[in-house]
């Protein structure tokens, strides 16, 4: 399952999303973890310290691998070089699995251990003093659209995402990349406003939407969120010394998380785990396909010279039938 996490800045989406990666490698699941906010805290919240943090391959430096080992022999793709963030998978191209060794997983990603049970995790990578005043922070994201494009999972695999803060999640196809949205909302008019504003964005895609509310205190600000959210309201959080120890570097064995905040992961795994029925591999394609179509001709042909639009296979489907170039 493709999962992401948005939501506005200091929500608490990384902190969700870390308890919820905690969560599924406690359960013995097969998890991908990615950082594509340009923002790197899902290392930390994951356990990492700051040296080894800092140490993670970024995705955005090794983008150059990623597309020549994606490419594979897809005919329609002339060279890695006109492949952009939105360039989808077709007869010939390399297709990604979660439980896989693959030269992009070597490159970019790191096992991270939680208490005996062992992760991958990605980064985008932050922005250095090179990017200031020439570049946005799209360039590095774009290795994490063209990661999931060409990703094939299954039950009981996960790839969770801790996506950019706020509205910038639409500035690309991406937010159309996942089974389910989790968006962390706090019990204000600010944090309502931001899902208001997703809602509506997504709701010509198909996304399907949850709501975690995060810094619950009182039952004025769960009666808050019920009447502004209503049936998108998931399950709500509060306080947890669990979070503060681990923000203190002090984290103790995920076992002792709260009770109710473990139940609170439960629901979101139940969540996702239940959208598995409603994926549309067509729709998924015909959506990459779209968002392509729309890059090509707003910048890609005129970035790279070619025409973009000549790399769709329009027979091909993405799916987990589909078998991976090796």
């Amino acid at each position: 399952m493709k999962i992401a996490f948005v939501g506005k800045g200091g929500s608490g989406k990384t902190t969700l999303s870390s308890l919820f990666v905690r969560h599924l490698a406690a359960t013995g699941a097969h998890v991908v973890a990615v950082d594509a906010d340009i923002n790197q805290h899902l290392g930390p919240a994951l356990g990492l310290d700051e040296a080894e943090a800092a140490a993670l391959p970024a995705m955005g430096d090794r983008l150059s691998l990623i597309k020549e080992h994606l490419r594979g022999s897809n005919p329609r793709i002339a060279c890695a070089d006109t492949m952009i963030k939105t360039t989808p998978p077709g007869e010939g191209s390399r297709l990604l699995r979660v439980r896989e060794d693959n030269p992009v997983y070597d490159a970019c990603a790191r096992p991270v251990e939680l208490d005996g049970d062992t992760v991958r995790l990605m980064v985008t990578g932050p922005f250095t003093d090179a990017d200031l005043g020439v570049s946005c922070y799209h360039s590095k994201t774009g290795a994490v659209e063209l990661f999931l494009n060409h990703l094939v999972d299954g039950p009981d695999e996960y790839v969770v995402v801790d996506m950019t803060a706020g509205s910038d999640s639409f500035a690309s196809g991406m937010f159309t990349r996942f089974d389910i949205t989790f968006l962390v909302a706090e019990p204000t008019r600010k944090g309502v406003s931001v899902y208001r504003q997703y809602k509506e964005y997504a709701a010509d895609y198909g996304v399907v939407l949850k709501v975690v509310g995060n810094k619950v205190q009182s039952q004025d600000d769960l009666d808050f969120l019920r009447a502004e959210i209503g049936d998108d309201l998931l399950v709500t959080v509060g306080h947890s010394n669990w979070v503060r120890a681990l923000e203190k570097g002090r984290p103790p064995r995920f076992e002792l998380l709260e009770d109710i905040n473990r139940r609170a992961l439960h629901r979101l795994r139940t969540a996702a785990d239940a959208t598995y029925a409603l994926r549309d591999w067509e729709r998924y394609t015909r959506q990459m396909v779209h968002f392509h179509l729309k890059n090509a001709g707003s910048w890609g042909n005129e970035r790279t010279g070619a025409d973009l639009a000549a790399q769709v296979d329009p027979s091909f489907v993405l799916g987990e039938s589909v078998t991976t170039l090796v």
